[in-house]
């Protein structure tokens, strides 16, 4: 393998992270300037880093081009590519690598990467083949890919003996997951198969457990409304207040359930900051209906959350 090599090593990433949501324009083009004050607001109000192209960043409603464009505009304005870790998991290997060839030259301390997940019931021979060409492709020891395990969208996951695989072939390289099946079980297997290996959590309401049991952090869509209480609780883990704080962020995605959650969340964000721009949407989401609005935001309200992490 060919490869690029200088003196900085990225540390391996801990903490909360947010999936940060994407706003657009009426036009439908990226909103960047929106999006670089919210990444700064959520690095201000305690994130450890950010995803942006996430699930919750709507990253496959966007194209290669429009990534690494806003990815560059992101750093520029002076957000620290060190606390970033964009996710650059496609279908296709070329454009995979590209973006995470960008993503490791512009100083990202890490990469998520989605397994190739359009084609259902690939072998663990198939996606290990596409990791290993990913890696040999962009050929630089600074590369820090953190697997994004989340079969209840993309039905394509990683089992424990892929894992293991990716890990013996490139253990510098494959250093993290994320787990966002849902799926306790799941994650308990990975934190206790793997200690030392940078386990996030895709639920905020297993971070106290992820956190005690040796993993990184969460990665999680509500902390794009609720950073500042997520990042009260990992600070205050282990001591007698981190039950409340726990139970009092499991009360976040409840305000949302039964509607599509990255349009309730872009409807809760417009709502906090005053901002109707925040409610543009790229298709295929749509906008709540007014109803709809109406009761996650009365939920919000009832909860108490905002103003708790104001306290």
């Amino acid at each position: 393998m060919q490869t690029h090599s200088d003196s900085h090593t990225p540390a391996l990433l801990r903490g909360i992270f947010a999936p940060t949501l994407t706003p657009v324009h009426a036009d439908l083009s990226p909103d960047v300037e929106r999006w670089v004050a919210h990444s700064k607001q959520l690095l201000a109000d305690g994130c450890h880093g950010l995803c942006p192209f996430g699930t919750t960043s709507e990253a496959n409603s966007f194209g290669i081009g429009e990534r690494i464009e806003m990815l560059e505009q992101l750093v520029a304005a002076g957000v620290p590519a060190a606390q970033l870790m964009p996710g650059t998991g496609t279908s296709a290997i070329p454009d995979t690598v590209q973006l995470t060839a960008h993503a490791v030259k512009l100083g990202c301390s890490g990469v998520l990467v989605l397994p190739p997940f359009y084609y259902k019931g690939v072998s663990d021979d198939g996606i290990f083949k596409a990791f290993a060409e990913v890696i040999e492709r962009v050929g630089d020891t600074r590369l820090r890919v953190y697997l994004y395990h989340i079969p209840p969208v993309a039905q394509v996951g990683f089992s424990l003996t892929l894992i293991e695989r990716l890990i013996k072939a490139y253990p510098q390289t494959v250093v993290g997951i994320k787990d966002s099946s849902g799926d306790w079980n799941n994650l308990q297997a990975l934190l206790t198969n793997f200690p030392g290996f940078g386990t996030f959590t895709g639920s905020e309401r297993y971070l106290s457990e992820t956190v005690r049991l040796g993993g990184a952090g969460s990665i999680n869509a509500v902390a794009n409304v609720i950073a500042p209480l997520q990042r009260r609780l990992y600070d205050k883990l282990g001591s007698d207040e981190a039950a409340e704080l726990q139970e009092a962020v499991n009360q976040m995605r409840p305000v949302f359930k039964d509607v599509a959650p990255i349009p309730a969340l872009k409807t809760i964000v417009a709502h906090v900051r005053q901002d109707p721009n925040w409610l543009n949407l790229r298709p295929p989401f749509v906008n709540l209906t007014e109803a709809q609005s109406q009761s996650v935001l009365t939920a919000l309200a009832q909860s108490g959350l905002l103003e708790r992490q104001a306290a």
